[in-house]
């Protein structure tokens, strides 16, 4: 059920996103009204929480039981004693799931709150706590040990150090303050840790600050499965062509066992540093990152390549791996979007030009990821405005496991199939294709929907 206004878009972007959804093909197949209800149910959709948390297993250093067994002890603590089931993906068995519990409706409101920006409120709905930078409004009278109800300011009208605030904003839950209001406006530049620790958060959701870092990689679903439909082989040569911050670069290196060579592109040298910080941490060798263009990554008048360097010759690379940028407006939750029309089409060109660059570094057939004409068919956009918005309460998790696992999963297996439409199947090449090349998708409206 929803319990968060749909996101808030400045009205040219809705504008523009609906003409791209309500497009002939949508419009015949269901009736504009129909149409019209399910663009309104996608917005609503982006404010919410994913039902999971999924992270993906680091099989180059240790089972994917073994790390599962450290997560429930570690989610244990962190939940105090809660049984939180760990559910591992049908399909893709190094891919963790854990439920989002929430939304909790019986959380008393404090007198004392303060108010953050849209993209902590975003983070705390994920399992994270409020951070000093991400504080903007706190009551006058706030000290250390103060419980406090955290907002939201969606609309990014509060006011830097403002003791109150009336506008429209979105209850998070309750938490321990660690500052007062004094030690939190000082403008010290030092104040960067935890202003606020989460305890009674209105989506219960694991945090994964520092928790198994080497064994686990947060990572949402669509990401991982682009990197299984890859399929990467022991001692391939692999392009990551926009390659930061490292989850699919990383991932990529797991499957080959480490064993070959992939070469990481990004043109944002501290990116490229995480990525470099990523595979150290993860334990992976067979990673060389560059700090490059991907639209220049190809040369055709050179005599030799340069050294495993890029600009790279055609056919230089067994696999190519495309994620081009994007807005990243499908990242949920996501309650707010100040960006102009100018800079959400701003993506579309560039998505273009490295399109004509990747099918020449990979060679003749990788233009489609090695899928058929028939599998390329079966692409679709994800679309969750046709799975409902479900409550997972505390309640559904107390002794009655199994059945809480089976709900869990017929969570995944709708969400999945009706995606991807008639025919999806556990282990199909139809469930396996999904969001894995936007090459083929029309350009229209920049759309990239995670869970």
């Amino acid at each position: 059920m929803s319990i968060f206004p749909k996101i808030s878009l400045r009205p040219e972007i809705e504008k523009y996103l609906k003409e791209g959804f309500m497009n002939k093909e949508v419009v015949s197949a269901l009736g504009k009204q129909e149409a019209e209800r399910r663009f309104e149910t996608l917005l609503n959709h982006l404010s919410h929480p994913p039902s999971f948390t999924t992270v993906r297993v680091n099989t180059h250093l240790a089972s994917v039981q073994h790390v599962k067994n450290l997560l429930l002890d570690e989610l244990q603590k962190q939940f105090n004693g809660l049984s939180v089931p760990i559910l591992q993906h049908p399909d893709l068995q190094d891919v963790l799931l854990i439920p989002v519990i929430g939304p909790r409706r019986n959380i008393k409101r404090q007198q004392r709150e303060a108010v953050v920006g849209a993209q902590c409120g975003n983070a705390v709905l994920r399992g994270a706590h409020v951070y000093v930078p991400g504080i903007v409004s706190a009551s006058k009278f706030m000290k250390a040990g103060d419980l406090i109800s955290v907002y939201s300011d969606i609309k990014g009208k509060c006011k830097k150090g403002a003791k109150e605030f009336d506008g429209t904003k979105v209850f998070l839950g309750n938490g321990i303050s660690e500052l007062s209001r004094k030690e939190i406006f000082s403008g010290l530049p030092e104040l960067k840790g935890i202003g606020i620790r989460m305890t009674e958060p209105i989506y219960l959701s694991p945090s994964f600050d520092n928790v198994l870092p080497s064994f686990l990689f947060l990572q949402n679903l669509p990401s991982a499965v682009v990197t299984h439909v890859l399929d990467p082989q022991p001692g391939e040569k692999i392009l990551d062509l926009c390659a930061a911050p490292g989850g699919k670069t990383t991932h990529i290196a797991a499957l080959m066992q480490d064993q070959g060579e992939v070469i990481a592109l990004d043109k944002i040298a501290n990116k490229v540093e995480k990525i470099k910080q990523n595979a150290l941490l993860l334990g992976l060798n067979s990673i060389k990152a560059f700090c490059f263009d991907g639209t220049k990554a190809l040369k055709l008048d050179m005599v030799k390549d340069a050294e495993g360097k890029p600009p790279f010759l055609p056919e230089s690379f067994d696999r190519v791996l495309l994620d081009a940028p994007c807005s990243g407006m499908g990242q949920r939750p996501n309650m707010a979007c100040s960006w102009t029309l100018k800079e959400v089409t701003s993506y579309q060109p560039l998505q273009r030009k490295l399109f004509t660059v990747e099918p020449q570094i990979g060679g003749e057939g990788m233009m489609g990821a090695g899928l058929s004409l028939e599998q390329l068919k079966q692409l679709q956009r994800f679309d969750p405005s046709v799975v409902p918005i479900r409550d997972v309460d505390l309640g559904s998790l107390g002794g009655a496991r199994v059945s809480v696992q089976n709900f869990l999963l017929s969570v995944v297996s709708l969400k999945i199939a009706r995606s991807l439409g008639p025919g999806a199947k556990p282990g199909s090449q139809q469930m396996k294709a999904f969001l894995v090349t936007w090459a083929e998708l029309p350009p229209s409206p920049d759309c990239s929907l995670g869970y």
